[in-house]
């Protein structure tokens, strides 16, 4: 019995007695037959373990899921998978923790997969209302080792039989290496994951803005705007994705504003920055800067559609064939030329000072799925340099940030945060912007938010 278990049972004063463990075993319905069906990523995730085999032949492989993590004292946070686990297993959710993917080399080729986990703790059990983990008392009905295998497709084992197993030999070390490049290309079930994170997450930026008008008087705005799209995402998902960025005003100049305790301001921006993540754990990454009066100044206007020409530019590149990195260099190309053409950008005598990156320093693009920065173990000459492929899900998302303090910047120019992000899913000739149903345009943007606000 672990910590936690005896520290609950010492808190409860819970009585001890064979009488009180017996009454507590008897007189349960039992539970109701659940028809369980395959689920939808099985075939799939079935198809990653063999080429995840085929890379590391005659080597054990352990994934883990992950274990519940404290909050605070005895509360932990709701529990996700781990993102490899979540591949090779098709598992999403928050029933697994604890669970171990075990892959045993076979004689000859190939492995043998089969998934340990901690077995629901029943009526007549102990646990059942003494172990706040995995005791159904606490924790509500849960799928049982039989159902795991009939949804997933592997061989289900209870994680105490673990031990007997001969992990002398560590999985290879570039197990996740691996895994990170194979996730580089979706298929069909993943892109269609990533359809519905992506669809959920525009409604969710929709919601979020009909609170505009309370956000502004309210004294934590920003909260106001997360709270509706983290809401949304509750409902509608498993979650948000990653933490919501909804920055107003000189915030939207930190690159990853969290806290969101400022003020919503008419004549300031909002930069809203949000993601549904759908229940197989795949997540959108939207980005969206909105003028909060409804209408753009002139100076906002500017520099907007200076951030939009590079999404442009990087969208005009993304095809099979080009280097990741090459989306970039189109982005900031028309950063650096506008920027200089205004005369913020210093004009250097080393060209490859990019002076101008004082107001973008972050890269343009990052691959997308179970994580929001998803495939980040990968070799960067397969990462960064590597070649675009059909199936490949990425952001486009230049910006421009000129913070209050910056000196370096036109006085009009301090305190405007923008940036435009969407997802692409890189087809046989081009892309798509996966995201395309939340108007990018800025007449469009202003059209976009009167509609919503009605």
């Amino acid at each position: 019995m672990n910590d936690k278990v005896e520290n609950n049972k010492a808190r409860t004063g819970r009585p001890t007695t064979q009488e009180f463990k017996d009454f507590m075993g008897a007189h349960w319905a039992p539970h109701e037959d659940v028809e369980v069906t395959r689920i939808a990523a099985a075939p799939y995730a079935a198809e990653r373990r063999a080429r995840l085999s085929a890379r590391f032949p005659g080597e054990l492989i352990a994934v883990k899921a992950g274990s519940l993590k404290t909050r605070a004292n005895d509360t932990d946070y709701r529990f996700r998978p781990d993102s490899d686990f979540a591949y090779l297993t098709g598992l999403g959710l928050d029933h697994e923790p604890g669970a171990i993917l075990v892959m045993e080399p076979r004689e000859g080729e190939g492995h043998d997969a089969t998934l340990y986990l901690v077995p629901p703790a029943q009526p007549g059990d102990e646990g059942f209302y003494s172990d706040p983990a995995a005791g159904e008392f606490w924790i509500g009905r849960r799928p049982g080792l039989a159902e795991f295998e009939a949804m997933t497709g592997i061989a289900t084992k209870a994680l105490s039989d673990l031990p007997k197993l001969n992990l002398t030999h560590q999985p290879h070390k570039n197990v996740r290496e691996a895994l990170a490049e194979m996730r580089f290309v979706k298929d069909e079930y993943e892109v269609q994951q990533l359809r519905d994170a992506v669809d959920a997450t525009i409604a969710g930026f929709e919601a979020a803005i009909t609170q505009l008008p309370r956000a502004v008087g309210h004294k934590r705005g920003e909260r106001v705007i997360e709270a509706s799209f983290d809401g949304h995402a509750r409902e509608e998902g498993n979650g948000v994705g990653y933490e919501t960025i909804a920055a107003a005003g000189p915030h939207a100049t930190t690159l990853h504003w969290i806290a969101n305790t400022g003020q919503v301001r008419e004549g300031d921006l909002l930069l809203l920055d949000a993601g549904v993540e759908v229940e197989s754990l795949y997540t959108a990454d939207v980005t969206r800067t909105f003028p909060i009066s409804g209408e753009f100044t002139a100076t906002q206007r500017r520099v907007y559609e200076i951030v939009l020409e590079a999404a442009d530019a990087a969208f005009a590149v993304a095809k099979p064939g080009v280097r990741f990195l090459d989306i970039h260099f189109a982005a900031v190309e028309v950063l650096e030329k506008r920027l200089t053409e205004w005369g913020i950008a210093p004009v250097s005598e080393d060209p490859e000072s990019k002076l101008f990156r004082r107001w973008m320093v972050h890269g343009t693009s990052h691959h997308l799925g179970l994580d929001v920065h998803d495939c980040a173990e990968a070799k960067r000459e397969l990462y960064m340099e590597g070649i675009v492929e059909p199936g490949m899900v990425f952001t486009i998302e230049p910006g421009l940030y000129f913070q209050e303090g910056d000196l370096a910047a036109p006085e009009e120019l301090r305190g405007i945060g923008i940036r435009i992000e969407d997802d692409i899913l890189v087809t046989e000739d081009g892309a798509e912007n996966l995201s395309a149903a939340l108007p990018r345009d800025p007449d469009e943007v202003v059209a976009w938010m009167k509609r919503a606000m009605r």
